[in-house]
């Protein structure tokens, strides 16, 4: 791979648009870079997650999700490119499997909190549900958008949820539940 980025300021977007991956140029309010925006906001996000102690396992995948939205980002910066598919569906779904089958079944609504580490998680499925909320829009509006791409974030926060869960367990706790008439 060349220098693909040897100039970080080229001011084309000083009159508010940028460029798309197949080289034409929309406003930066532009739906398809409004759900770009929220991919690329999730990986950092991820990456925040990332910073802290992890179990290596947990580590490697989530380093693979952020391979993954970096590509889904490619896939969005170009009309009409697909890169998610069948596979990547399949990878999240098998990790769904593997952490769900580690906690209790949930009796109660829980609250974004308890471990660092689960709170992340829990703005991490935030961040992602707006995300998918963004590729849903830019669906209704434009033809071709990979209906992959939408699937695979939908049960992206899915996991991000569970993984809060688990985290909260590795840091020896529990989740936080709602206590439904609580005292403010």
């Amino acid at each position: 791979m060349g220098h693909r980025l040897s100039k970080i300021a080229t001011r084309t977007g000083d009159d508010g648009s940028t460029g798309l991956g197949d080289g034409s140029r929309v406003g930066k309010d532009n739906l398809r870079i409004q759900a770009l925006g929220d991919v690329d906001e999730l990986n950092s996000q991820l990456g925040l997650l990332l910073c802290e102690t992890l179990p290596e396992a947990l580590r490697e995948e989530l380093v693979s999700i952020q391979h993954d939205l970096f590509d889904l980002g490619g896939e969005l910066c170009i009309p009409g490119y697909v890169v998610l598919g069948d596979a990547h569906l399949a990878r999240v779904d098998a990790l769904l499997e593997k952490y769900n089958a580690t906690l209790p079944p949930l009796k109660e609504f829980i609250l974004p909190g308890g471990a660092r580490t689960a709170a992340l998680a829990h703005v991490c499925r935030t961040v992602c549900r707006r995300a998918e909320r963004s590729v849903v829009m830019l669906e209704k509006a434009e033809a071709g958008v990979n209906a992959p791409a939408r699937q695979y974030l939908n049960r992206l926060s899915d996991l991000c949820f569970v993984l809060a869960r688990v985290l909260n367990r590795e840091a020896g706790g529990q989740d936080v539940l709602w206590q439904k008439g609580r005292e403010r």
